[in-house]
């Protein structure tokens, strides 16, 4: 089953259940001034859950295209290490804007993955609130008994707060949350440790895969709670995590969805994916790093020195270190990445086709200019180190090492490489002895 397959399936469901299908919303959060980039499915319906505005229906499906790179939410510096985090993924969404509630939303994700789409019942976990005495909730009684109905009491498992109660902020609509986790090992594996003794605890195979989120209570200010005169129902579900499952891949990068994408990385730049971590892990930053560059241009965000701009920007150039210091790449190549990246945007946001030449465009000025700089920073050190040596000198100051930076803009990973080369020592303190006047 392919991505677009698995798509059309979700929303054609929900359609069935007489939800209202909406596109996905900008990737730049246009109705939160207090975010930078749309990071979850609920940000566009921040206003109704809040109560400030009112949803024209009741019941609505989606999928929304989020960035995680900044704040609470950021996935950033796990990518590439994992198998499955990711800057930019997609969430799916079902919500209910004071109609259902907890009997049908259970009912309902239980159907879609089990009967729909055919999923292993055996394979499947689910967690629901147990409970918290400083806010006098017991445990969430309702959802357990519609669980009963769906699943074998060994699969139900409860969790605390943390992990089973959802909170926009310290004050705003909040509520327990049933999740939905999958364990994809081999049965060799899950003789040797249940399943459900590694839900919860970052295991790779045993993975979160859907979320729904019963909002019914009101967090004031003083901490207390009060209930909601009307409920809500937000679920989200990773599609790329979705497609990992029931395309039997045991990564998400191994699914159509990223396939394409890392042949051509390997192709341009001479290497085989799938043989060594090393090279692995730089393919899949690569991959994650330019899918986000690309829908968030897409959306108009353009490489720059402000705001969200500044950070685009910087993955762009955090993917330039990558493939300048561990490929040895040291040309521009990322531009030509855009018409496969653009070719899987045809198949779910077709108003954005008209942006690919601009897209390439935008990313070809951006390497040039950090390569450029690159080599003028590193013309500097390489100077800097000839006169260490000239005075016998085998040591360096780090406030050299970021003035590089800080005035042209080397990147410090790159500093660090060439003075381990050329077997400079960079000290960190002033007090250290032996360190060059």
């Amino acid at each position: 089953m392919n991505h677009k397959q698995i798509r059309k399936i979700f929303l054609s469901f929900f359609k069935r259940k007489q939800h209202q299908i909406m596109n996905s919303a900008s990737i730049v959060s246009k109705t939160d001034s207090s975010l930078m980039f749309t990071n979850a499915g609920m940000n566009i319906f921040k206003d109704f859950f809040i109560g400030k505005k009112q949803s024209q229906y009741s019941r609505i499906a989606n999928f929304q295209k989020c960035l995680r790179i900044t704040g609470k939410h950021n996935d950033l510096f796990e990518v590439g290490k994992d198998t499955y985090h990711h800057t930019m993924f997609e969430m799916l969404g079902n919500w209910s804007f004071g109609d259902y509630f907890k009997k049908e939303s259970i009912k309902w994700a239980w159907e879609l993955l089990t009967e729909v789409y055919k999923m292993d019942k055996s394979n499947i976990y689910v967690t629901i609130f147990e409970g918290n005495k400083e806010d006098k909730l017991s445990f969430d009684s309702e959802s357990f008994q519609y669980w009963k109905n769906q699943i074998d009491d060994s699969k139900i498992l409860f969790f605390d707060k943390k992990h089973n109660f959802w909170e926009m902020g310290k004050t705003g609509p909040c509520g327990p949350c049933t999740e939905i986790h999958v364990d994809l090992r081999n049965e060799k594996e899950k003789l040797k440790i249940p399943g459900k003794n590694l839900v919860n605890k970052k295991h790779p195979l045993v993975i979160e895969l859907w979320n729904l989120v019963f909002i019914q209570f009101f967090r004031k200010s003083d901490g207390t709670l009060v209930k909601l005169p009307t409920f809500h129902v937000d679920t989200g579900m990773g599609f790329e995590r979705l497609c990992m499952i029931l395309q039997n891949k045991k990564s998400t990068y191994d699914t159509d969805l990223f396939t394409y994408l890392i042949k051509s990385i390997a192709q341009k730049t001479d290497q085989i994916y799938g043989v060594t971590d090393k090279i692995d892990i730089v393919i899949r930053i690569i991959a994650d790093h330019m899918r986000s560059v690309v829908f968030a241009i897409s959306d108009g965000i353009i490489p720059s020195k402000n705001k969200s701009g500044y950070v685009i920007r910087k993955i762009l150039r955090r993917i330039i270190v990558t493939y300048y210091l561990t490929l040895k790449i040291k040309k521009p190549f990322l531009f030509q990445l855009v018409k496969p990246i653009i070719c899987y945007i045809k198949n779910s946001y077709l108003n954005k086709l008209h942006l690919k030449d601009d897209i390439s465009t935008i990313i070809l000025r951006e390497e040039k200019l950090f390569l450029k700089t690159i080599n003028l920073g590193i013309n500097k050190l390489y100077k800097i180190i000839e006169k260490l040596r000239a005075n016998k000198c085998h040591l360096i100051a780090v406030k050299i090492i970021y003035w590089l930076y800080n005035t042209y803009g080397l990147p410090i990973e790159i500093s660090k490489r060439i003075t381990n080369k050329n077997k400079i020592q960079v000290f960190y303190s002033i007090f250290r002895k032996g360190s060059c006047k």
